[in-house]
């Protein structure tokens, strides 16, 4: 049996002393354990307590938990490969805000999604100015978004739409928005849509803190719950917006506590375990789809690199350090830093899986090994590929005819 400790403070749970560990009843036993020594639950909803049916990542074939840890280390490789391109690279042409931290939620979240079957039967997603993990989790082309992110007419969207307006349809990637805040409006829309006609899909939106203070925010909660909309609000709270603490602008240390006015679940989870995300996430999606309405989980985590760029990047390191023009002054603290890649969701994946019996640690590295040759060969790929044309652009604008210049800019 695996002793579990709770960190005071933010509830994070750490795994050690594993043993025993190929028998799903004692992956069972480990987290009804866990849950007696308060791993991170629900907030403003209600929490699972022992003997009830829940969804247990545990409990779940082996091919299935690798398949989470693969897709993990496909994003951090990714993000990684990006940074070394945005921080040494003078032709790369992309703008990018990097998602390495946070892997474990758009991983466990998408895990407990259905991904295939495009927009009439997949579940879907809508994302940030932050896209690139989700979009890899739900499932899109590693190769075509590094395109589309270098502005390539090869891309996902012919090189038009860039990282923060990345979509695939057929993968239920409805898209990602520049914007703060209108995101989940666009994404209840969806979840009304779908519950007009009758569809068993769920809608999942991913947000950051800053969301917190707009209107759109607590618009979406408040509609969702009212109309009972298969919706799950995925709130990844990496501390700052932009360059802000998420203080400046939420009264309470938990968001999820916004929850509670409108009457649905709110959980906060441990976003640096993939295993704790996937298990809130299974409970929320199969809430929505029996028709009980809107979740909202507040996923603790933290992002390795600045709001956006490359400032403080050192090609082949993980992470970014010192200071940060834009932001005036080096906004976060170096310990801080620090500590969180501590608490690295691809560590903490690997080792849960090897004290499971899963994989071994050579299995676990030819995995990561794969996941970053892929990474390479994608943002290779995508480097030779034609630029977009500059008048093409004219041409999605209106819905028929020829693009008229003037019309755009008379």
């Amino acid at each position: 049996m695996a002793d579990a400790v709770k960190t005071e403070g933010d509830a994070l749970l750490r795994v050690t002393n594993a043993s025993d560990v190929g028998a799903s009843m004692q992956r069972r036993s480990f987290l009804k354990g866990a849950a007696a020594a308060g791993a991170a639950v629900s907030i403003a909803g209600r929490a699972l307590a022992q003997g009830e049916i829940g969804y247990w990542s545990k409990d779940l074939p082996n091919d299935k938990l690798v398949d989470m840890y693969r897709t993990i280390v496909r994003i951090r490789w990714h993000e990684r490969t990006m940074a070394d391109k945005m921080a040494s690279d003078p032709n790369y042409r992309g703008y990018n805000h990097f998602y390495a931290g946070q892997e474990a939620i758009a991983s466990g979240v998408c895990a407990a999604l259905n991904n295939s079957g495009g927009v009439m039967q997949a579940d879907l997603v809508y994302s940030t100015h932050r896209p690139t993990g989700h979009a890899i989790a739900k499932g899109v082309d590693m190769k075509k978004m590094a395109a589309e992110n270098e502005f390539k007419a090869t891309g996902l969207n012919g090189g038009y739409g860039g990282e923060m307006h990345l979509s695939d349809p057929e993968v239920g990637f409805i898209g990602a928005d520049g914007m703060i805040g209108p995101g989940p409006v666009i994404a209840t829309g969806s979840a009304l849509a779908i519950k007009a006609r009758g569809s068993k899909q769920v809608v999942v939106n991913f947000g950051g803190d800053g969301t917190y203070a707009t209107p759109h925010f607590h618009g979406t909660l408040n509609n969702a719950a009212l109309l009972k909309l298969p919706f799950i609000y995925v709130l990844e709270n990496n501390l700052y917006h932009q360059y802000a603490h998420y203080s400046y602008s939420c009264p309470m240390k938990d968001i999820a506590e916004a929850a509670a006015p409108y009457g649905i679940p709110g959980v906060v989870v441990d976003g640096q375990d993939v295993f704790q995300v996937y298990n809130a996430a299974k409970t929320a999606v199969e809430r929505a789809r029996r028709g009980e309405g809107p979740t909202l989980i507040e996923a603790k985590t933290y992002r390795y690199y600045n709001h956006w760029g490359a400032p403080g990047v050192k090609p082949g390191e993980l992470g970014a350090f010192g200071y940060d023009p834009l932001a005036i002054t080096s906004f976060r603290p170096e310990r801080e830093v620090r500590a969180w890649m501590q608490r690295d969701p691809v560590n903490i994946a690997r080792d849960t899986l090897i004290n499971w019996g899963v994989f071994d640690r050579a299995r676990a590295d030819q995995i990561e090994a794969a996941a970053k040759q892929e990474a390479i060969e994608a943002f290779q790929w995508a480097a030779a590929q034609p630029n977009c044309k500059e008048d093409g652009a004219l041409s999605r604008v209106f819905a028929s005819g020829e693009p008229v210049p003037a019309r755009q800019f008379g």
